[in-house]
């Protein structure tokens, strides 16, 4: 090949490489979304030719993250106060913030446990259990849920001296899968995902135990994909959207998707 050649062949590979990363979209989400995100992404994807690529952690990492300056494209947040704190900074796109839903917390244990969780959180009073997984209250909404909601029931200084602390909720749910704890507070979304569904039984924890784990996302200012971004958020609107949330266990706010 001249040099010519392979000039002009090279400027076209890095045009189509430009284009390309300008179709993807990189998204900081919270880690109860793991099945839902993937689910909606590969459907934008199929309808747009546009790709999602997420990274899943907790909510209140990814907020000190993102003062600093790391570079995403969105921000699902697993509560509405970090969100609404970048956008108060100025570090977000203006019109951007969307609340898409509201998870819920449960008490899980794998399939072969012996233990009896009928009882709600009353359960983790017996003296069989040695280990409680709840996600870090520090920053994960979801610990903050399930921190409450013992200290409604009662239970929380009695157990307290159990728990082993996950990073976000994911890493919660997998010490308990693994046999890590002996019980989790984990969150709905994830008991139903196709990871944990056949590998345990969950108890509901009643929404009025704990202050409303409502969700939202917001594109980054500091976005270069925001039309990919833009059209990401619009899909996300859809009732099409709003019905796959609901089958992971998300209660989706009234009027969040169109009539």
């Amino acid at each position: 090949m001249s040099v010519k050649r392979f000039v002009v062949a090279l400027a076209l590979a890095l045009a189509l490489s430009g284009r390309l990363r300008s179709q993807e979209i990189t998204v900081a989400a919270a880690a109860d979304l793991q099945s839902v995100l993937q689910d909606a992404a590969a459907r934008f994807q199929k309808e747009s030719g546009k790709t999602v690529k997420p990274i899943y952690g907790s909510s209140g990492n990814f907020y000190q993250q993102l003062q600093n300056g790391a570079p995403f494209d969105m921000f699902f947040s697993a509560n509405l106060d970090y969100p609404k704190k970048l956008e108060a900074a100025g570090l977000t796109e203006p019109g951007s913030f969307f609340q898409y839903a509201a998870g819920k917390i449960v008490i899980w244990v794998p399939n072969d446990s012996k233990l009896d969780i009928s009882s709600g959180l009353q359960s983790l009073l017996n003296p069989a259990i040695k280990k409680i997984a709840i996600a870090n209250p520090q920053h994960a909404p979801y610990g903050q849920a399930a921190v409450a909601a013992m200290k409604k029931a009662n239970v929380h200084d009695q157990v307290a001296a159990k728990f082993v602390l996950g990073e976000n909720i994911s890493q919660t749910a997998s010490f308990v899968v693994s046999g890590a704890a002996d019980v989790g507070i984990v969150a709905l979304s994830l008991a139903l995902s196709p990871n944990m569904k056949d590998k345990g039984r969950y108890l509901e924890i009643p929404a009025t135990d704990y202050p409303p784990i409502e969700q939202a996302c917001v594109i980054l200012k500091s976005s270069q994909q925001k039309d990919t971004a833009k059209a990401f958020l619009n899909f996300l609107k859809t009732p099409a959207v709003a019905e796959l949330f609901r089958a992971y266990g998300f209660l989706v706010p009234n009027g969040s998707t169109p009539q």
